[in-house]
């Protein structure tokens, strides 16, 4: 649980014109489907760019990736993560500490990288494993977000895999 900030003019365009959304419920439960994961128990409030997301998610995994959809979206600049992961007991180990995001966000099992001007997956993949040939991890880590390897953009926030 936290708050993660991300850039407001970067992302998937899902509120349409205006950004000003009284009930995102409906907008943000649909995006999450859309990329392949169940929004049931969860609940949105948006208020100026920040959205706190609330309800439980089955697994850690998923709650990071909802965390993240929601937050690559245009007009979003912090998510409040207020979910709980229904396995309890399940440890989840935060990881070692990297160069290019300090470390995993407290509780988290993956680091982020925000992607920046000239990134490519096998960049941040050389940078990150020191091996440019397993960027496929990365982009396994964040599909369905994304749909190729080659269709990221600045600002966009990513899952970085313990291998």
């Amino acid at each position: 649980m936290g708050i993660f900030d991300f850039l407001s003019n970067a992302g998937e365009k899902v509120f349409g014109k205006s950004v000003d959304v009284t009930e995102p419920d409906m907008t943000l439960s649909d995006h999450i489907r859309k990329n392949g994961l169940d929004p049931a128990n969860l609940k949105f409030a948006f208020s100026n760019q920040a959205v706190t997301v609330s309800g439980m998610m089955p697994s850690q995994e998923d709650k990071e990736k909802v965390i993240l959809i929601v937050g690559n979206v245009q007009g979003v600049a912090s998510v409040d993560d207020q979910i709980v992961v229904a396995a309890v007991g399940n440890a989840v180990p935060t990881p070692a500490a990297v160069t290019i995001e300090a470390k995993a966000p407290e509780g988290w099992s993956s680091r982020t990288y925000t992607v920046v001007s000239g990134d490519t997956l096998s960049a941040i993949a050389k940078t990150v494993y020191g091996n440019a040939n397993k960027y496929h991890a990365i982009f396994e880590a964040n599909k369905p977000m994304l749909e190729s390897p080659d269709k990221i953009y600045p600002g966009q926030v990513l899952r970085i895999p313990e291998l």
